[in-house]
C-alpha cells in the first residue's frame, strides 16, 4: 500500500498538468504524436513520434541542435516510462541511452529555455527509477532499490517520500545512522510528517539508545497527531523507564480512559501511583491488573509489597494487622506463581519477621540458602 501510494504520487508530478510543449514546425510532428497517445492511449504514437524525431537527425548541426535533442528526450523518456513492457520492441539499451541524454541536457547552461520539458523527462525517468526500485524492494534486493531510489532522487529531489524509502531501507538493513538521517530529514523540512516517519524516527532513536531525541521526536508529533495512541504510549514508556512518575501519571492516565482492559497498561498506572504515594489509586489499579491476569506474578507480589510498606505507615494496630494480613497473603500467592523468586522470598522473610512467624520464616530461609549456595 505504502509503495503505491508513492509511486502515484510521483506520476501525478509528471502528469497532472498534461504534455503542453513550445511547439516549432520541426518538431511539429514529434509533439502532435505525443499529444495523439495522450488522448487515446494508443503506443503505436509513441512510435511514430520516435520515427518523426529520429528522422530529424541528419547532419551533425543536427544532432547538436539543443531543442531537438530536447524533443529526442522527451519522445524517449516517455517510451521507456510507458511502455515498460516493451511492447514496441525497442533496444533494451534505450533507458541508458535516455539518460546518457538527459544528464547531457541537464547540463547545459541554455537548457532553462526548456524547463517544462526537461521537468516532465525527469519525471518520467524519475518513474522508471522508482518502478525498479519498487520490484528490487519487493524481492527484498534492498541494495538494488537503494541504488534505484537514489537515481530516482537525482531528478526528482523536491519528492521528499524518496527520503522516507531511503530510510525505511536502511532501517530494514540495520543501517540506523544511515537511516535516522533521511528520517530527521523528513521531520525538519515537512510542515506536518506523515505519523509513520515520526513513529519509525523515535523507535530508531531508542534503538541507538538516545531516549532524549526520541522522546523528543514523540513530543513534536503529538502536536500533530494529538490523540496518536502509539505517540502517548511510547511517550508513556519513556517516563515509565526513566522512573518519571510525575510526567507519567497525566499521560497513563489518558490512556487508560481509552483502554482500562488493556493490562499492561493497567499495571504500568498502579506501578506509577505506588510510586507517587497514592497508596489507595494504586491498590486499586494492581487489583483491576490482577483481575485481567490472575496469573500475572508482577501486580500480585507489587500489591503484597504495597500492603507491607502501608503497614509501616499505619498508627493503628488493626489497620497494622488487617495491612499485614494483605501483605501475606498476596505476597505467598506471589511465591506460589514464581516459587524460586528470590526478590519475593526476600519480602516474605522481612513479613515473617516482623510478625514472628519463626516456622514459615525458617522455610524461607532454608529455600533462600538452597537458591543462594545453587
Amino acid at each position: 500500500m505504502h509503495i503505491r501510494k508513492v509511486f502515484l504520487l510521483i506520476v501525478c508530478i509528471c502528469f497532472t498538468s498534461s504534455v503542453v510543449f513550445a511547439q516549432t514546425e520541426a518538431m511539429k510532428d514529434v509533439i502532435n504524436n505525443i499529444a495523439f497517445y495522450y488522448k487515446k492511449n494508443d503506443l503505436k504514437y509513441l512510435f511514430e513520434a520516435k520515427k518523426s524525431v529520429d528522422g530529424s537527425f541528419k547532419t551533425h548541426a543536427d544532432s547538436l541542435d539543443l531543442g531537438k535533442n530536447v524533443y529526442k528526450a522527451v519522445v524517449y523518456s516517455s517510451i521507456v516510462y510507458i511502455d515498460s513492457l516493451n511492447k514496441l520492441k525497442l533496444p533494451d539499451t534505450l533507458f541508458l541511452q535516455t539518460t546518457k541524454l538527459t544528464n547531457r541536457l541537464i547540463s547545459n547552461r541554455k537548457a532553462y529555455k526548456y524547463d517544462n520539458e526537461i521537468n516532465y523527462i525527469k519525471g518520467c525517468l524519475a518513474n522508471v527509477y522508482l518502478r525498479r526500485a519498487f520490484d528490487s524492494y519487493n524481492h527484498n534486493n534492498y541494495h538494488a532499490a537503494i541504488g534505484d531510489f537514489k537515481s530516482a532522487k537525482t531528478y526528482v529531489p523536491a519528492f521528499k517520500e524518496i527520503d522516507g524509502y531511503l530510510g525505511n531501507i536502511y532501517y530494514k538493513l540495520g543501517s540506523y545512522t544511515t537511516a535516522v538521517v533521511y528520517y530527521d530529514t523528513l521531520l525538519r523540512k515537512e510542515k506536518k510528517p506523515r505519523i509513520e516517519y515520526i513513529q519509525t524516527a523515535a523507535n530508531i532513536y531508542k534503538t541507538l539508545g538516545d531516549t532524549s531525541r526520541a522522546l523528543q521526536i514523540i513530543k513534536d508529533g503529538r502536536e500533530d497527531y494529538p490523540k496518536d495512541r502509539y505517540l502517548q504510549t511510547e511517550e508513556a514508556n519513556i517516563y515509565n523507564n526513566r522512573k518519571d512518575y510525575s510526567k507519567l501519571r497525566p499521560l497513563i492516565d489518558q490512556l487508560l480512559a481509552q483502554d482500562p482492559n488493556d493490562a499492561s497498561l493497567v499495571f504500568m498506572a498502579a506501578n506509577c501511583y505506588d510510586h507517587l504515594n497514592d497508596f489507595d489509586k494504586a491498590e486499586a489499579l494492581y487489583q483491576d491488573a490482577i483481575e485481567l491476569n490472575s496469573t500475572d506474578f508482577t501486580p500480585i507480589f507489587n500489591l503484597g509489597l504495597l500492603y507491607l510498606r502501608k503497614a509501616s505507615l499505619v498508627k493503628k494496630h488493626e489497620d497494622y494487622l488487617a495491612n499485614i494480613n494483605q501483605s501475606r497473603n498476596w505476597l505467598e500467592k506471589a511465591s506460589e506463581i514464581s516459587p524460586n523468586n528470590q526478590m519475593c522470598l526476600k519480602a516474605l522473610q522481612m513479613l515473617y519477621l516482623q510478625t514472628g512467624n519463626n516456622s514459615q520464616l525458617d522455610k524461607v530461609n532454608s529455600k533462600l540458602k538452597q537458591l543462594t549456595n545453587y
